[in-house]
């Protein structure tokens, strides 16, 4: 038997990072539920501060210090960054708060969104060119959002906020010339003072549940570790594999979102949800058929 070769093993290690990093994202509503009567937005603040924390000692001990140096030293490119931290703050709120209130569905539907609202930012704002399976995707995905709109009555706010937010920052986040560790931390530094002040805030109004039990104590530290343990397995997936294999991988998150809010919230699927995701799922695989066909060509 032949024993595998250094790329074989290194493309091992990259699916295994892979698949470690979107299971644990898309296990976040289990996480996240155990925070029940913590408000979304003071969970988002301690998911900042704790973030910053731990993503500083990861990036001290990595010695990643002089390319975040660097970015603070120019203030003017901060404004992306910036950007950057606006739209991830908001995309960390509302999935927080579609967990809170079992909204899981919905925020599995807006991850499953994701790539072909990047799809259209990128015809729409880049001026990309793109090919007629993939417009016939993104027509699709438009329509499966407004049949849900017209049979429900309601619009689906929670996954657009969370599909246009995270399409929005990955497109700013190509103007940051950060690798996702350094610049995760940079985005969460430039939230940190805005953070802090709210606690500050919180504690002098005796609101705040950070201290009020171990439980609850114990939990907000560790977003922190939460949020920046899967970044680093992605990191190392994205470092070993094709971008089209990462890409594909990228499905699991929401998938496990899907069936966490089906067999463990028990969240409600109607006839009218299911024909929606029906038509996501399909305008995917027209997305993934046309962008594997483009990579045969390339």
């Amino acid at each position: 038997m032949q024993s595998k070769t250094p790329a074989n093993q290194e493309t091992t290690k990259g699916v295994l990072y892979g698949l470690a990093a979107y299971t644990l994202w898309g296990s976040f509503p289990l996480y996240f539920a155990l925070f029940e009567g913590i408000p979304a937005w003071e969970v988002l603040i301690h998911r900042v501060i704790w973030s910053c924390l731990f993503l500083a000692i990861v990036i001290s001990l990595l010695t990643r210090w002089p390319a975040v140096i660097a970015a603070l030293k120019q203030p003017k490119r901060l404004g992306f960054v910036l950007g950057c931290a606006v739209f991830i703050a908001l995309n960390w709120g509302v999935y927080i708060y579609a967990v809170e209130t079992r909204h899981v569905l919905q925020a599995s539907l807006g991850y499953f969104l994701t790539p072909l609202v990047n799809v259209a930012m990128g015809l729409l704002i880049l001026g990309e060119r793109i090919s007629r399976l993939q417009v016939i995707a993104v027509a699709l995905a438009a329509v499966a959002i407004l049949y849900q709109f017209v049979l429900l009555g309601e619009l689906p706010w929670i996954t657009l906020v969370l599909a246009f937010s995270f399409g929005t920052y990955g497109l700013l986040r190509k103007k940051v010339e950060l690798d996702g560790l350094s610049g995760l931390f940079v985005e969460t530094l430039l939230l940190l003072p805005l953070g802090l002040l709210t606690l500050a805030w919180l504690s002098s109004e005796g609101l705040s549940h950070f201290g009020g039990t171990s439980y609850s104590t114990l939990l907000l530290l560790s977003s922190g570790a939460v949020t920046a343990i899967p970044l680093l397995a992605f990191a190392g997936a994205a470092r070993r594999l094709k971008l089209s294999t990462v890409g594909f991988l990228m499905y699991i998150n929401p998938t496990i979102q899907f069936l966490i809010a089906l067999f463990v919230f028990h969240e409600p699927l109607s006839t009218a949800k299911l024909v929606s995701f029906g038509m996501i799922w399909m305008a995917l695989g027209i997305y993934s058929w046309s962008a594997w066909g483009q990579r045969g060509r390339s």
